[in-house]
């Protein structure tokens, strides 16, 4: 695949169309526009100086970003100290770090090694799971967030799998990722119930195991890949957003790039912790939560010197599954900040609009409530 026009020239007078087509609909992706060497970022790349973030403006994130939670107090004489962590960060951000939480480092490893070796197979291959061509429909590769409708392109290419049963996931998923990001998927269901059991009772809501397992039963898998970039200073990796999920398990490599904003005080970066997972509240824990958990709104800077890569599992109800606040919260709260929806609703509208930070949240607020 080529894009019919020498890549060095792309900037400042490339055809667009050509650059759409070469990027979006012939599966090369940014890092194939990377791996061309272009001397300067194209245009569609440019994002209004608003949506970017100077990395050295940041704000101390020892101010608001707790220490990394040690998971395996759960079980012991600190549980009441890790529980009150766990609440306390929901509350207070919406993104916390845990260690010690029972999966394996060297899964760990092999996940980040696994989506390296996908994101590096040839276009053709890659190409094979473009949502027009995928074997599989819960299974697709492709560029940006909504290409189509964003003005301003994102710098990240990403493979999304959706889990249904392993019989599909052998069949389908991509043979160089597969094996590692299952037993990966599988081995944090333990971590991901243990979690989500403790901040549902921090609300002071006793719910039984087969009532928290209908909020997180459906899972999903993407791999980000974030290639080197000629002028990160210009784009972004991914714009501002909160995540659809019930909780997001995410698994980064050292580059770092994660920010999180804390109010209207600024954005702190989540940085790589060794063997840490990082975990943030979904849209669907602050529904659940009436709003008492933070669903954060968080975006990833691009950088010039090393590609980077992430994996977040997204644990979420079912597309039929109502969400909504959980019983005796408004009366404790006084108020009721969101309606009853369908999740498969709130996906859909989720997915009917490019980033846009928190504003996913309105489809669900009541109106005296905004």
């Amino acid at each position: 695949m080529g894009l019919g026009l020498n890549t060095t020239s792309l900037v400042p007078n490339h055809d667009e169309a050509e650059l759409f087509k070469f990027i979006v609909n012939e599966g090369n992706g940014v890092k194939g526009l990377a791996d061309s060497n272009i001397p300067s970022l194209p245009p569609r790349y440019v994002h209004p100086p608003n949506e970017r973030i100077d990395p050295k403006q940041a704000i101390d994130a020892s101010l608001y970003l707790a220490k990394p939670i040690d998971l395996s107090g759960l079980e012991g004489e600190k549980k009441g100290e890790v529980i009150d962590s766990l609440c306390g960060a929901a509350e207070k951000l919406g993104f916390f770090q845990v260690v010690n939480h029972g999966v394996p480092l060297e899964l760990l490893e092999r996940s980040k090694k696994a989506a390296h070796s996908f994101f590096n197979l040839s276009p053709e291959k890659k190409a094979a799971f473009l949502k027009e061509k995928t074997p599989c429909r819960r299974v697709h590769y492709g560029t940006s967030f909504l290409p189509a409708k964003e003005k301003s392109l994102e710098w990240k290419d990403y493979l999304s799998m959706v889990y249904v049963s392993d019989e599909e996931a052998m069949e389908f998923w991509p043979h160089e990722c597969r094996d590692a990001v299952l037993e990966y998927m599988k081995a944090a269901n333990k971590m991901v119930h243990a979690i989500l059991s403790t901040l549902l009772r921090g609300l002071g809501v006793e719910l039984d195991e087969s009532a928290v397992t209908r909020y997180v039963e459906a899972r999903g898998v993407n791999m980000n890949y974030y290639p080197i970039c000629p002028r990160p200073d210009l784009t972004v990796g991914v714009g501002r957003h909160s995540d659809l999920a019930t909780l997001t398990i995410l698994l980064q490599d050292d580059i770092g790039g994660l920010f999180v904003k804390v109010e209207d005080n600024g954005w702190i970066e989540i940085p790589p912790v060794e063997g840490a997972l990082v975990i943030n509240v979904g849209d669907t824990l602050e529904i659940l939560s009436n709003g008492r958990y933070k669903s954060a709104e968080h975006r990833v800077i691009a950088n010039s010197t090393k590609a980077r890569v992430s994996v977040p599992l997204f644990a979420s109800p079912r597309s039929q599954t109502m969400i909504g606040p959980l019983p005796g919260l408004p009366e404790k709260d006084g108020k009721t900040v969101y309606r009853k929806v369908k999740f498969g609703e709130y996906t859909a509208n989720y997915f009917g609009a490019t980033h846009q930070g928190k504003k996913t949240l309105d489809f669900a607020k009541i109106t005296n409530e905004k």
